[in-house]
């Protein structure tokens, strides 16, 4: 009943899902919950390879560290779409390009 391949499949319908998100979102903040699930995916794919996989703690440790670089992203990636706001009264990342000039 409890097989890797269910774990498997939900971590590519999460990345699929994702990597939809990223791709066809023009806001920044879908952007940022895009790649906020493909990190999830990776997740659950650490954790699942390491339940069937011996039940070593070395998929809990990678989990907790990509959690750990989620968070860290989240923040630069919000102060970077606040900058984007107060300078252009959007969040659209197509205007992103225009921060270089």
């Amino acid at each position: 009943m409890d097989q890797l391949q269910n774990y498997l499949f939900i971590a590519a319908a999460l990345f699929s899902l994702g990597l939809f998100a990223v791709i066809t979102r023009r806001n920044a903040v879908a952007v940022l919950m895009g790649v906020e699930l493909i990190l999830n995916s990776a997740n659950v794919n650490f954790l699942a390879f390491s339940r069937f996989g011996g039940m070593n703690f070395d998929g809990h440790v990678f989990a907790l560290f990509v959690i750990i670089m989620a968070a860290a992203e989240a923040a630069v990636a919000l102060a970077i779409i606040i900058n984007l706001y107060n300078n252009y009264q959007s969040i659209n990342v197509d205007e992103a390009s225009q921060l270089k000039r």
